[in-house]
This record gives C-alpha cells, structure tokens and sequence, in this order.
C-alpha cells in the first residue's frame, strides 16, 4: 500500500484524543482593542483535528506555483459503479470525530450549522476538490449523504501538495464494518422488486446487510401483498419476513414506533391500491412519520398513501391537484424536468459516459411505466420525470415533496419520493421479478442497471440527503 493509500477508521474505532504533538502554528489573528495598548498579540491557536498528530495546521501561505495543501477523489455509490451528486466531503474539527448518525426520523436539513476545518460536495462526476486541508499525519476525513457516512485517515499529507484518493477509499459503504449505512424498512410487492436494486451488483449493499426486522441488518424485509415472503434458505435460514399488510389484524403501519425507527420506508408495487391493508391511522402514522424527519419511497399504486389520505385531518393529499388513472404507452421515452437545478443536474448525471442512462440530454427511456396523477401543486413538490403525451398536459411520473406539508421551508424535516414506474417489473428490459412465493435473493434476476433504475438510485440519494427547500 502506498503512504497516500486510506485505512478505515470507524469513529468507534479512533483513539480521539487531541494535542497529541501537534504544532500550534499561527492562523488567523486578533485585532487591537479601542486603546490600541496592553493587547496580547498572540494569534489563537487553530481548531483541533481529530486524532492528527504532526503539523496538524493549515498552510495559508502556500507558494502559487504549488497551490494549496488540497485533497481530490470521486465518490460513488457502495457499488462503485456510478459516481454520487452533492455528497458532502469534509475535515471535523473539535476533539473527536462526530457520533454516528441515530437511526430513525431525526431532522436532519442542510442549514444546520456544523464545524469543519474544511467541506465541499461533490460535483455530477462525483468529483471533489478539497482545498486548504491541514498538514500531518492521521488526518481524519468523512464522507457523508444524509446518514450514508464513511471515515477514513489519511496517513500523510504534506503541505501545499494535492493528495488523490483511490476509488476505493471513496465509495459509500457496502457493510456496516465500512461506515455507516442508514437503517431501511422495505416492504416488497408484486409488480415491483425494490429491494433487488439495494443489492451488491446494483446499488451494491452486501446480502448480509438485509434481514428480518429483528436481525442487526440495515435494510429490514416486509412482506407486502402478494410478493416475495421469505429469505433463502441460504440467508438468514430463510427466516420469513414480518407481513406489513395483515388483514384483519392491526397491520405493522398501525404502530407509528414501527415507522419512526427507521430513517427510509420503502414501498414496492403491490399490484392494487389494496387500502384494506392501509388504515386511517396507518394513513396518518405515514405523514406523522414525514413530518418527524421521515423518508419514503413510494412505486406507483403506493399512490394510495396520498390518494385516500383524510382531507380533514391531513394535509399530504394536497401536493397532487388531480388523479386520472389511466393507460398509457409503454414502454415510453419520458423527459427529465430541468426547469429546477437538480433536475438539470439528473439530467446531466444520466448523459455523463461513467451513468450511460440516457443517449439525448433530457431524455429517460422507460419500461413499466402507468399513468396514476394528472397534475402535481408546483409550490409543494419537485417534478423530476414526466410523459409529454402529444395533446394534453404533460403526466408526472417522478416527483417529490417535503413535509410537512404546507409548512414554511425552515419547519420542514421529511421527504417523500413518488413514482409511477415500475422500477424493476415489467417493460421490455431484463427487470428484477418478484412472484408470490418466491425467495429472496432468488427472485432478483437481472444484473445491470437499467436507466430507469440509475435515475432512482440518483433520486434515492437525493432522498437521504439533509433536507433542503422546494424551489420551483
């Protein structure tokens, strides 16, 4: 290994203990009080770094030519095969490195304020350039998306030179022995197989990670209607999966302790709306849950969320202003919304050679696709992915929202994503099946990544990041 060749170090790992030799070199300085005399001119030592030993300083003073003391990498997703947008890069200050995120909804917005030596985010090729970086060794840097985190020590770095990380140091962790992953509830269904994409040759997390809710996994299986019910028998002993939809006893929805412990609920297709399994007190626990810091993923008859939300007492039924199920082609070419930023940045992402998701800029080719909402409220949701139907308005088939719903942009906390494609079942391409019955990971048939597939993990990620305005 090389000496600029990155070592895990888990925050529980790290003896986190500063001043431990490092040189208190001058930054920054003070200005004189009114009377100009009796000022201790001594400038303030430089915030702490974690665990460094060394230097442990930021050369301001680096010579031109040479340029800043910086460090360059690209992070991907835990797979490695697709580079990730605006995920935050950063040097911690104080004693230690800060705690592993708590699983659950927590508020977590991206104007909290937070203390680093140095940040930046990655651009749509995944790349960052962090610059005036401290010198010495040990140097803790973090990689972070919302609660998908990882800390690595940089052994050496010299001043006013650029340090490239290797791509394996830079990618998202595939298991909980890499970093931190965020604590998923998935309850799969019979036209969709979400939980297929979540694996090692997709998004990439390792099988280990997926359990039962009771099992120290990250991602917890839920038996929704009519899909895959069980683990093979090689994986957890092919333990059965806890049914989400129980009819007539109180479904897994009815607890909202169920929701709250989890920082993603993801809902696959079902096939039906099948409301007997939604309560109104599951209805309310899902927006309960948004508004508490929640995230959801919701695939197309998952729309029932929304649909038959209590007008009286909810306010989530508001960000669509008009239902008109109805059929439509399929599969279909559907256009990328880049009248907002991080539309025009999906856009983008999808043409870049390392994504290959589209062959014309604003361009997403689709298979499963339905046509459920008629027209979103521009003020509450972000369109990311609409049909351009020839007459007509154009149909809304990915759009998000934040919550709750109708609060000012400082009071909201969760997010919601909606699509109306199956994002692996049916179309043409070779998606994921999930047939009632079948076993996990049996039924996850397809290896590549379709574009319909590399825009939900673009979206997925988006969803887990810290909260930021809708902005139309």
């Amino acid at each position: 290994m090389s000496k600029w060749n990155v070592g895990l170090a888990i925050a529980l790992g790290l003896p986190l203990l500063v001043g431990l030799g490092c040189n208190n070199s001058s930054i920054g300085g003070e200005s004189l009080d009114d009377a100009g005399v009796g000022e201790d001119l001594t400038p303030p030592p430089p915030p702490p770094i974690p665990g460094c030993t060394g230097a442990c300083v930021v050369n301001t003073s680096c010579p031109s030519a040479m340029g800043p003391t910086t460090i360059t990498g690209t992070v991907t997703i835990p797979s490695g095969l697709l580079p990730l947008y605006n995920a935050k890069v950063y040097i911690p200050s104080g004693t230690s490195i800060p705690p592993a995120p708590v699983s659950g909804a927590t508020c977590d917005r991206c104007d909290a304020v937070s203390s680093e030596i140095a940040s930046t985010t990655t651009d749509i090729n995944g790349n960052f350039v962090l610059n005036n970086v401290p010198s010495g060794s040990n140097i803790p840097l973090i990689i972070k998306v919302g609660k998908w985190r990882k800390v690595i020590t940089l052994p050496a770095i010299t001043d006013c030179t650029t340090t490239k990380l290797a791509a394996a140091d830079t990618r998202l962790p595939r298991n909980q022995n890499e970093g931190n992953i965020p604590r998923i509830a998935l309850s799969v269904g019979s036209a969709d197989a979400m939980e297929c994409i979540l694996r090692n040759k997709k998004l990439g997390l390792d099988d280990k990670e997926f359990t039962t809710e009771t099992g120290t996994g990250r991602v917890n299986l839920y038996a929704g209607a009519n899909g895959v019910t069980k683990f093979a028998a090689n994986l957890n002993g092919g333990a059965a999966f806890t049914a989400a939809a129980v009819q007539p006893a109180k479904s897994w929805w009815d607890d909202i302790n169920n929701w709250t412990k989890y920082d993603i609920v993801m809902l696959s297709c079902e096939g039906n709306e099948l409301m007997t399994y939604k309560s109104p007190q599951a209805l309310q626990n899902m927006e309960t849950y948004l508004g508490m810091g929640g995230r959801v993923f919701a695939s197309h008859y998952h729309y029932g969320w929304i649909k038959n939300a209590d007008a009286t007492k909810q306010q989530i039924q508001k960000v669509v202003t008009a239902w008109n199920p109805t059929a439509g082609p399929d599969p279909a070419t559907e256009n990328v919304d880049t009248t907002t930023a991080k539309g025009t940045a999906l856009a983008d992402w999808l043409m870049l050679p390392a994504v290959a998701g589209s062959t014309q800029r604003g361009k997403l080719a689709v298979g499963g696709a339905r046509y459920s909402v008629a027209s979103i409220d521009p003020k509450l949701t972000q369109r990311w992915v609409y049909y351009p139907p020839a007459t007509g308005n154009p149909i809304p088939q990915y759009f998000s929202f934040n919550a709750p719903v109708g609060a000012t942009a400082r009071a909201q906390c969760g997010r919601m994503v909606f699509t109306d494609l199956h994002l692996s079942g049916g179309g043409t391409a070779p998606y994921d099946t999930s047939p009632n019955g079948g076993t996990f990971p049996t039924t996850c048939s397809s290896t590549s990544l379709s574009p319909q597939e590399k825009a939900l993990i673009f979206m997925l990620f988006d969803l887990t990041n810290c909260l930021t305005p809708i902005v139309g």
